[in-house]
């Protein structure tokens, strides 16, 4: 069995790694670490596992595998730093503090998206997981970028549900606010943008044009919708372009080109990724869908930790999914 700790353990991404971890046929939970929880159990703050588990919290890593870091942005260094984890620990990291810095010290972070580093993985002792907007927008334009073909500027414009601010409460993430309402925060600046570029020309699209992304808040919970679109030049017809796609991701077992328009209740509390793909006006639009808590953050992580271990990438992530 793996050992798995939970370094954060009161946020949204830990309580979703908990979800996933009590039901992982081949890990053992070794730790749930939280400093101002401690002595605690688990249900107190995630009380929808109450009947599931007699977790408590601590202030204590223990003897684990691997760690997951569910952290706030830039305190996975810190803790790094104050913390000694045995020698043979592998770690995954929710946050931001690695994916465009990877080498810290004596640890080189390779970046968690399995369905382009899916061998690097396999071989890493160190993952720095992709951001929730830069798994859903990276999902549309790797084949691209796999061919060299992104020349002309990227248009993305995605939504976001209230749990990708975190837990702690904030201006724009309280009931009074979210609901009934919509807004652009940090447009054409949003802190993703580095990786997806970074991402992308890792992918053999070195020279890139303008990415021009305006994210929004959503009146909803969960799930991350982009839409995504640049001219097309390609050689390809349109319908070999839709078959690029659907042969890129023939080896994932989560991500899936539709035929048909997607929405967003279609991955809701899955760690599945659908695209869909039109044409128009000279146009390449690709629609986008993951759950940002789950492919966006804790369920690519265990897909990380599956693959670091040796497992079927999709154990313990055949999730039930959510239709109305």
């Amino acid at each position: 069995m793996i050992k798995a700790s939970i370094v954060g353990g009161t946020g949204y991404t830990a309580g979703e790694l908990l979800r996933i971890l009590l039901h992982h046929p081949e890990v053992k939970i070794e730790s749930v670490v939280s400093s101002s929880s401690a002595g605690k159990p688990v249900t107190d703050v995630h009380r929808d596992l109450y009947g599931e588990t007699d977790l408590v919290f601590t202030d204590q890593i223990g003897n684990p595998d691997v760690v997951f870091l569910c952290l706030g942005h830039g305190m996975s260094r810190p803790f790094l730093d104050e913390n000694r984890l045995p020698s043979s620990c592998r770690i995954i990291d929710l946050g931001n503090d690695f994916r465009n810095d990877p080498v810290y010290g004596d640890r080189t972070f390779v970046f968690g998206l399995c369905e382009l580093n899916k061998n690097l993985i396999r071989e890493a002792k160190f993952i720095a997981n992709p951001g929730c907007f830069a798994t859903s927008i990276l999902l549309t334009l790797i084949p691209l970028a796999s061919k060299k073909l992104l020349t002309d500027e990227i248009h993305v414009h995605a939504i976001t549900g209230s749990t990708g601010a975190g837990k702690k409460p904030g201006e724009t993430t309280h009931f009074s606010y979210r609901d009934n309402n919509i807004s652009v925060y940090k447009a054409f600046r949003h802190q993703h943008l580095d990786e997806i570029r970074n991402t992308l020309a890792s992918a053999g699209n070195d020279s890139l044009p303008q990415i021009n992304f305006v994210p929004m808040r959503g009146d909803y919970t969960r799930g991350i919708f982009a839409s995504v679109y640049t001219k097309w030049e390609g050689t390809m017809s349109e319908t070999e372009t839709i078959d690029f796609y659907k042969q890129f991701y023939v080896e994932s077992p989560f991500v899936f080109v539709s035929d048909e328009p997607v929405s967003l209740k279609e991955v809701v509390n899955t760690n599945k990724g659908l695209l869909h793909i039109e044409f128009h006006n000279g146009y390449i639009h690709i629609t986008s869908i993951i759950d940002n808590l789950l492919k966006g953050a804790s369920g690519q992580a265990v897909q990380n930790m599956n693959l670091m271990f040796g497992l079927d990438e999709a154990t313990g992530l055949k999730l039930k999914g959510s239709a109305f």
